[in-house]
């Protein structure tokens, strides 16, 4: 096997639209990484957990309520069942694990093997089995469990394969910090002492990086340590609660965090929240990124390939797409945004206008972000709609099965698509997926972006609309602050909010600052000055999809993080 190996491991991977094994951005994250890696040839394998029900299919009904049904999925048409096997112990059972490999094929043809943990097995009892189906699903204890086959199952795992030199063993968020405690007992294996001691912790920090995702305390990952005990079964847990206890309860954060030389946040704001969170520890950031040849339409992609022949691989020549005709970049934008606006009529049956100006907002639906803020002041709203110019506005996301008050949002907003079809017109489309968000982040013609301050870690969905030329109207947090250049690359709402918490940022400014910018600037300049309109669709392209890449984020972790 390869020298120098970096294991990459996450809850979460989104592959492929028909492996429904993600939720969100940190899937997407993941899988980008991924994509990445391959294309620059660097040594990776990845690990994750095989979700066989999968992150569930969304049907919204006539009362605009999420209901949520399995969606299944056959695993032996799309990944290959590896002949290694490793074992967890949980509440003194042993559980068996097998694995299935996907492989991620770079643009060079190097290939990155990810790898999903399953532990449906018939050796296994009927509950056991269940414990890699479900995405987030099931109680505390339940997580628990997924948690130690991710993290010490997948050390074990990648053992069995033949993975024996790996140089670093990367955390994507605490699910999976467990794996410092197989590397732990590697170590005193190794150094044939019966205990762990701060020598053993000290080479393990040296092999492991964590990048902490969330300044959201749900997050965080916290389990009670009496339910520690019970399913770990092991004493030395107690005995080191400096490195595995915080507050009298296992913390994975802190765990990941206190078992890495290397932590960062993924964005320069995000970095500064997390060393304010969590002050004894030393944080980088590396900002995220989003896999460029992945998400660029197809009538965008050829549009590149003309003008900036290697822009896949170099994705950093993007920035010449300052060059390309105006009328070039308007033509393949009208293309991806008619594919659009036929998926939305053929769904909806709203009849939708290609030509009308047409908004963006299409991500995991969660409080924090907003959702319905468009809709702060209707009145106002129809007002601009009738005097600025008509626009419509195209929404997707699933909230989380369990998150009430994200479902409540979803409904919340198909009301208004009710009450304001005369005048607007606002599709909701079911069943949020890596093909749909690839549509609609390359055919609207603004990305709307709305987090409550400063509790957006990143973003990266109008990384992704950057990338086909669309700029976006955000909220001034996460990558839009390093993102931004008013009137250049799109537009802000509101001020920049550093130093205020969550409970400092007054709604209703956001939306009054959000109204003005549709109405004054952003709709008379795509309807009056259409040439300035593509200046800022092109600089979104050079300034944000030539940076704001995983190519260049991969490259960063390579030199600050993988092989330092």
């Amino acid at each position: 096997m390869n020298d120098r190996l970096i294991a990459y491991f996450s809850m979460e991977i989104a592959l492929a639209a028909e492996i429904p094994t993600y939720s969100g951005g940190l899937g997407v994250l993941a899988a980008d990484t991924v994509r990445s890696a391959a294309d620059l040839k660097v040594p990776m394998v990845a690990v994750t957990l095989l979700h066989r029900k999968g992150y569930f299919h969304q049907r919204i009904d006539s009362n605009g309520w999420q209901n949520d049904e399995p969606a299944g999925w056959t695993v032996e048409n799309l990944l290959e069942e590896m002949p290694g096997r490793a074992a967890v112990t949980l509440e003194g059972r042993t559980v068996q694990l097998r694995s299935w490999r996907y492989e991620v094929r770079g643009s060079g043809g190097w290939r990155v093997p990810v790898y999903f943990l399953d532990a449906d097995l018939a050796e296994n009892s009927a509950w056991d089995r269940t414990l890699t189906d479900f995405l987030y699903g099931g109680d505390q204890h339940y997580r628990l469990c997924q948690e130690v086959i991710l993290g010490i199952g997948g050390v074990r795992m990648l053992r069995a394969l033949g993975h024996e030199n790996i140089e670093r063993f990367h955390m994507n968020e605490g699910h999976a910090s467990l794996l410092v405690l197989e590397l732990l007992d590697e170590q005193i294996k190794q150094a044939g002492r019966p205990s762990i001691t701060h020598d053993d912790i000290d080479a393990v920090r040296k092999k492991c990086v964590f990048t902490t995702h969330t300044p959201v305390p749900a997050g965080h990952d916290q389990f009670p340590m009496d339910l520690v005990q019970s399913v770990l079964g092991r004493r030395d847990v107690y005995d080191m609660k400096d490195v595995f206890c915080c507050e009298g309860r296992l913390n994975m954060t802190f765990l990941g965090f206190n078992l890495s030389h290397y932590i960062n946040g993924v964005a320069k704001r995000h970095g500064e929240i997390s060393r304010l969170m969590f002050a004894r520890y030393t944080i980088d950031s590396i900002t995220n990124g989003v896999h460029a040849a992945t998400w660029v339409a197809k009538p965008l992609k050829e549009l590149y390939d003309r003008y900036i022949p290697g822009w896949e691989q170099e994705n950093f020549s993007l920035r010449y797409a300052l060059s390309i005709p105006k009328q070039e970049i308007w033509r393949a934008h009208n293309e991806a945004k008619r594919q659009l606006i036929q998926r939305v009529n053929r769904e909806s049956n709203l009849g939708m206008d290609a030509a009308v100006f047409t908004l963006g907002f299409a991500r995991r639906v969660a409080t924090y972000k907003r959702a319905d803020l468009l809709f702060q002041d209707i009145g106002r709203l129809k007002n601009i709609s009738s005097t600025a110019g008509p626009f419509q506005v195209i929404y997707a996301g699933k909230a989380h099965p369990k998150d009430n008050g994200g479902k409540e949002l979803i409904q919340r907003i198909f009301q208004l698509k009710e009450s304001l079809k005369n005048d607007i017109k606002i599709a909701y489309l079911e069943n949020y997926d890596l093909e749909l968000g690839k549509t609609i982040t390359s055919g609207v013609d603004l990305w709307l972006n709305t987090p409550q301050p400063p509790l957006e870690a990143s973003g990266t969905s109008g990384m992704k609309a950057a990338l086909n030329g669309i700029p976006s109207l955000s909220v001034l947090d996460g990558w839009w602050i390093e993102g931004h250049i008013e009137g250049v690359t799109g537009w802000s709402i509101g001020e920049d909010g550093r130093g205020l918490g969550a409970e400092d940022v007054d709604r209703s400014k956001d939306a009054s600052s959000l109204y003005e910018k549709l109405e004054q600037v952003i709709v008379p300049l795509f309807y009056h000055h259409r040439d300035r309109f593509i200046d800022v669709m092109r600089h979104a392209v050079a300034f944000n999809g030539s940076f704001f890449n995983t190519h260049r984020m991969v490259l960063q972790y390579v030199l600050k993080a993988y092989f330092e």
